[in-house]
């Protein structure tokens, strides 16, 4: 499942779908036009200009779209890399960047060799809910300056508390012109969705901002002041310039990029399988995120993934192969060709009222109200991702999220894992047993201990099984039996802690007999030298096979007993 789709929706390709493509692949890269360039602007760097933006557009949609392992997937810069790419750029310069970028794509193409594209998903909900509105605010703090046109003695700051008091001594220098811009960007995206949807309504608000500018000379800041303008070709493919000795310096943030690329491509092919009814594959998909990386590096862009609104985009507007995709490259590159000199005219302001409204959609207010409304735990981890996303960087923001929703699910299980002991008689049906014998054999014979285990036998539980099952050394007991009908799991700690047991049991004369194991810790159990220990008359499929022993070797005990005392 490694290979892309496009080879075999080749073979039944035809004229129809040909026009569908070309029109889908035309409309989403006349979308795509103003979002790359607005991304490319939010990083807050020089070095990363629009046509940063485009170049990255135009490589990594192609490259995606030909390896891809869903039919409609539409790469591209997004919003999610603008903070680690600010990160990057702060301490290691743009060459940094791009040799990051080359190393997470490398990264995401092992994650496709090695199939861990199910893995991916393993990513808990409140740490993407909390770093992706985490980005949103910081996105949105960094068009501030441009939203109110301040001018700056300064660079700006790109730490978040820093940033907003440099922000306050700028107020004096508002430019009532950049708030107008912004604000006619901003109803004009609006007004287009909400009664004509089928049009790009970024790309209308973009160039509404920019005819009234034009028209009426308006003192603004546009791309052409701020980055001089933009080429009308790609340039050449190059390899970045390493310092060696950075490297591993940056290993982190690449598998950070990779991480966050693999994480959104995947769930914008999952959101184009629900709205299409469609199966992407998962690991072709990150084999072509990898490919799609690289590629951007090499011509000196910026990291790339699968763009959820991008991509429904294409659903909506008809296309039906990663042909689509591939125009929508083309087209981009045409139109960086055409009109890249006219495009610098466009003011920063329009271009900060479309991550305006792009920051809005990414806060999902309503997911994290239904988080903060739900488990505290939950609620936690995502405030805690997010404030970490906005106060420090995603780096560390993703690490303590994954981590700490670990030791929370951690605990949650092992709240759930139950040790208890069966004194009188067992309770409960093993799907193997005798209903007819149960009423004598559920009687537990004396100097016999029953233990019922619910729940997996891993290292957050060990302490709660040690404190009550050895208990029974301290108790006149011959026989013990574990009874491991509802333990699904069984780790190294737990194997530890249960070999542990067992050696006391010998010490003490004590026959230990495990029943109703199943499946997976019966086969870790029986690779462990224990098992060789224990024998197979130890191991009972359930309760009543181990009480029917347990009484068979109680009566072998007492025969001789008996005779002995008649011969007297």
């Amino acid at each position: 499942m490694l290979k892309p789709v496009l080879p075999s929706c080749l073979k039944t390709y035809d004229r129809k779908t040909l026009f569908a493509d070309l029109g889908a692949g035309v409309t989403v890269g006349v979308v795509a036009l103003p979002l790359a360039m607005a991304f490319a602007i939010a990083c807050g760097y020089r070095e990363i200009t629009p046509a940063t933006g485009l170049i990255t557009a135009v490589v990594a949609g192609l490259l995606i779209s030909l390896f891809s392992g869903s039919r409609f997937q539409i790469g591209g810069p997004t919003g999610a890399f603008v903070v680690i790419i600010a990160g990057i750029v702060a301490e290691f310069g743009m060459s940094g960047l791009i040799v990051s970028t080359l190393m997470a794509g490398v990264f995401l193409v092992l994650f496709g060799l090695f199939r861990m594209g199910a893995l991916i998903r393993f990513i808990p909900f409140p740490v993407t809910t909390g770093f992706t509105t985490g980005i949103a605010i910081t996105i949105f703090c960094t068009q501030v300056k441009d939203i109110l046109g301040l001018s700056f003695g300064e660079s700006v700051p790109s730490a978040f508390v820093p940033k907003w008091q440099c922000y306050f001594r700028a107020m004096e220098t508002v430019n009532p012109w950049a708030v107008g811009l912004t604000a006619l960007t901003v109803a004009v995206i609006l007004l287009v969705k909400r009664f004509f949807p089928r049009l790009p309504a970024m790309l209308f608000g973009m160039l509404a901002a920019t005819a009234v500018t034009v028209i009426w000379d308006l003192p603004v800041q546009t791309i052409a002041s701020q980055f001089g303008s933009l080429p009308s070709s790609l340039p050449l493919p190059a390899l970045p310039e390493m310092q060696w000795e950075q490297l591993p310096k940056l290993v982190l943030p690449a598998f950070v990029i990779a991480l966050l690329a693999a994480i959104e491509s995947l769930l914008s092919a999952s959101v184009a399988d629900g709205m299409t009814g469609s199966r992407h594959k998962p690991n072709a998909e990150l084999i072509a995120q990898g490919i799609g990386n690289i590629g951007s590096a090499c011509f000196g862009g910026l990291p790339a993934t699968g763009a959820i609104a991008r991509t429904a985009t294409n659903i909506k507007a008809g296309g039906k192969t990663p042909v689509s995709g591939i125009v929508h490259a083309v087209t981009l590159l045409v139109i960086l060709m055409a009109v890249g000199p006219y495009a610098a005219m466009v003011p920063l302001a329009a271009l900060a009222g479309i991550l305006a409204v792009v920051c809005w959609n990414m806060a999902d207010l309503k997911l994290c109200r239904d988080l903060l409304t739900g488990p505290r735990p939950d609620a936690a981890v995502m405030l805690i991702t997010l404030v970490l996303t906005v106060l420090m960087d995603l780096v560390v923001a993703v690490e303590v999220g994954v981590v700490l929703a670990a030791l929370l699910f951690i605990g949650r299980m092992a709240q759930f894992s139950q040790v208890s002991m069966i004194s009188d008689e067992v309770l409960g049906a093993d799907p193997e047993e005798d209903p007819s014998r149960s009423i004598y054999l559920r009687e537990v014979p004396k100097g016999v201990e029953v233990f019922d285990i619910q729940g997996p036998l891993f290292f957050g539980v060990v302490e709660k099984f040690k404190d009550i099952v050895l208990k029974s050394l301290e108790h006149d007991v011959s026989f013990v039996v574990l009874r491991m009908r509802l333990v699904p799991v069984l780790d190294a700690t737990g194997l530890h802690v249960l070999e542990g047991f067992f050696a006391q049991c010998r010490e003490h004369g004590i026959r230990l007999m495990l029943c109703g194991v199943q499946a997976q810790p019966l086969e870790v159990i029986r690779h462990a030298p224990m098992y060789r220990q224990l024998k197979k008359c130890n191991v009972c499929a359930n309760i009543d096979e181990a009480l029917a022993r347990i009484r068979g070797a109680m009566e072998k005990e007492a025969t001789p007993a008996v005779q002995d005392d008649g011969s007297r």
